[in-house]
Order: C-alpha cells, then structure tokens, then sequence
C-alpha cells in the first residue's frame, strides 16, 4: 500500500508542536496561536521578515498585530530558551538506549547595530558579514544514521566560558535521553577550562588542535602545539595545557600525516593535528575520518539558514525564537524521513530524501498559508498607471 503525505499533515504536525512545547496562546481574536505561527512558517518559507510575510497574505492579520503577538508570546531569554529545548525534545525520533556520539559547536549570526539591553548579548569574533559583533548560539548535535537531529541549544553571551556553555549542552541532551559515549567538539573549545570539566565529568572527546607557538625558523626552534606541525610520520604524544589562572590540563595528541594530492588545490604532506581524552585509537588514520563525521553540523546550520525567517530586531529573544524555528521544522524533516517516508529494508531503513527535500517542506507551509489567507497580488498606488503598463 501506499499512503499520501500531504501539506494540511505536515502544516499540522508542526503547528501543534510549538503550540505544546513553546506555550504559545491566542492575542485576542484578531490572531489565534494558530495564524501566528502560519506566518511565521511563511516567513520561513520565503526567507523574509514577518512584516513582509504578513503584508504578501491578504486576509492575514496586519504586521503590526503580528508582530505585537509575537512579543506577547515570548518570556525572558532563560524561560525561551527552555521552552525551545523542550520542543527540540519532543521532536526527536527514537533513540533506543544506545550510546551515541554528538558533535557540538557554535554558529554565529551576523549582526550590525547595538545591543537590545545588556552589552553581553552580542559575541566578539573574527569578520565575517562584514562585521565583528554576533549572536551567538551553541547546539548538540546527535550524530546516527537517519537521526541526524538537533537534540540541544543554548544562547551565548559575550565572555561566557565555553565549559558552563558544553555544561548546559550536555545537561539538556541528557533530559533527552541522549548519552553521548563521544563528543566531537570544534577548534574553538579548545581551552584548560574545557578540558577539565570533561575529564571531571568523565566524558572522552575529540578536536582538532589549533596550532599556536614558535615557528621553525626561531632560533630556539618550534614551540607549542606547533612541534606537531613538523612531525614527518604519524603517531600520537601528549600535550599539557596552562590555562590564564595557572591551571593545567593534559590530554593526548594525534598527528596524521598524509599526502594532500591535490586537495582545495595544495599539493605536498600536510599534517592533521587532534586532542583527545577518553578512549584510545587504533591508529591515527581513522581518527581524521571519524572526525568527518563532525562537518555534519556544519550541513544543519546551512538547512536552518534555509529555513530561518530574516529580522532586523535588536531583541535577542525573537532572533532565537527564529532560529529554533527553524531547527524545529528541520527536525520535523528528519523525523518525517525516518517514521513516515523511509523505505523498508532488512534489519534497517532505506532513506529516501529525494522524496521529500527541506525545501519542499517549507514550500508545503507556504502552500497552507496561501491558501488559508490568499496571496497579496496588487499593490495600491496614488498615482495613475501609465499606458505602457496597461495590458
């Protein structure tokens, strides 16, 4: 037999998700919970702003209704943010009690103007957009075949310490269900304070290495972690660690050498250099590739920019409002690829993605919204219409 997926079910699935999870209610009768979240979904859709996805629906309520609903509808940022992790939650598909690896790492979101109200809000780091000033936010990210999902996110401030940041992560993956036997972390969480916790909690790891320290041609020769820069095989070593306060922390070293052979264009040796804790490696060539595994999260940030309806608000409570918008509906991808549109195989799953991509889902929200409200197709104008412009 065969079954039809249509819009309506998918509109549907999603709606009542947030509506449970993200506690939303009516703002009176102009703009049910219902409508609200029908234009955000539109604005997902077509990568705009809620003003302009109220504006092109012609029976929508105005933007200014839509936009004071929304601001009704949010608390404070620490109440937000868990009642978005609630919602990543509930739209996971089933994990089973397997021990998993999880892949965390920070996006940051361009933005040019000033602070909503603390200064703090707004993450310093290098250009990018054409700016220095970001906001910034933090995900767990489960990594297993066909749920590849979303499991935790967190907003970060502005000199906040990487390890209170891992520590919130791992705490909410944990309410999850999610007991990650291996943590694939960014270069960025590099750091004493990082390590430590981990150690402390018992929790192995891998990250590459940034490579900081005296050069070879210093006359006292390298130094740092860049020693391992010219190791002419591979192998593993130690390196400890002196964090600002004079805490230390050692962990173990992993160096691949291996040929570029033409790869991003570079041609020669070049050596891959990774910390770890926690477990041991039987050689050092499988470490770089099950570290591939880690770009993976890379992919969910460039699907939730595809599906993230644009602002220009200085309030960091609906920038994260739409960012875990939009990780909710990819979530409700992958779960809709792996419950309801994957094939039957033996002993497992055949994935069939090209039956529905993520953006024919956000296409199918956008359907429902036209057809419940209609589309804006005139624009009214005080001056006459030209004859040339006349059919």
């Amino acid at each position: 037999m065969q079954y039809i997926l249509t819009a309506a079910t998918v509109h549907h699935y999603a709606t009542d998700l947030l509506l449970t999870h993200l506690a939303l209610t009516d703002y009176g009768r102009s703009c049910p919970a219902t409508t609200l979240l029908t234009v955000v979904f539109a604005a997902c859709a077509r990568l705009t702003s809620l003003f302009a996805a109220a504006l092109g629906l012609r029976r929508a309520p105005s933007a200014e209704t839509v936009r004071q609903a929304l601001l009704a509808n949010l608390p404070e940022l620490d109440l937000l943010e868990r009642r978005c992790n609630r919602a990543l939650r509930a739209s996971l598909p089933k994990l089973g009690r397997r021990r998993l690896r999880l892949a965390i790492d920070l996006t940051l979101l361009p933005y040019h103007g000033q602070p909503f109200q603390d200064a703090d809000e707004l993450y310093r780091g290098q250009v990018k957009g054409g700016t220095t000033h970001f906001h910034a936010y933090a995900t767990a990210y489960l990594i297993q075949r066909g749920q590849r999902v979303t499991v935790a996110l967190s907003y970060v401030r502005q000199g906040e310490d990487l390890a209170d940041v891992l520590q919130r992560l791992l705490r909410t993956a944990s309410q999850a269900g999610v007991r990650p036997r291996l943590l694939l972390l960014d270069r960025g969480f590099y750091a004493v304070s990082v390590f430590r916790y981990l150690q402390a909690a018992r929790r192995p790891f891998l990250l590459p290495v940034p490579l900081r320290g005296r050069k070879a041609d210093h006359p006292q020769g390298p130094g740092g972690t860049r020693v391992f820069a010219y190791w002419k095989r591979s192998g593993f070593s130690h390196h400890r660690l002196t964090g600002p306060q004079g805490r230390t922390a050692t962990v173990s070293i992993c160096v691949h050498c291996r040929n570029r052979r033409g790869r991003r264009g570079k041609h020669g040796r070049e050596r891959l250099v990774y910390a770890y804790w926690g477990w041991q490696p039987s050689a050092p060539g499988p470490v770089s590739q099950l570290y591939r595994q880690r770009f993976g999260i890379e992919t969910s940030y460039r699907q939730m920019n595809q599906g993230r309806a644009r602002t220009c608000t200085r309030n960091p409570g609906v920038r994260l409002f739409l960012v875990a918008v939009a990780l909710l509906l990819r979530n409700v991808w992958v779960w809709l690829h792996w419950v309801v549109l994957s094939g039957k195989r033996r002993g497992s799953r055949r994935l069939r993605l090209e039956v529905l991509t993520l953006k024919a889902l956000l296409q199918m929200l956008w359907q429902v919204a036209s057809e419940r409200f209609g589309c804006t197709d005139e624009a009214r104008t005080e001056r006459p219409i030209p004859d040339r412009l006349r059919s």
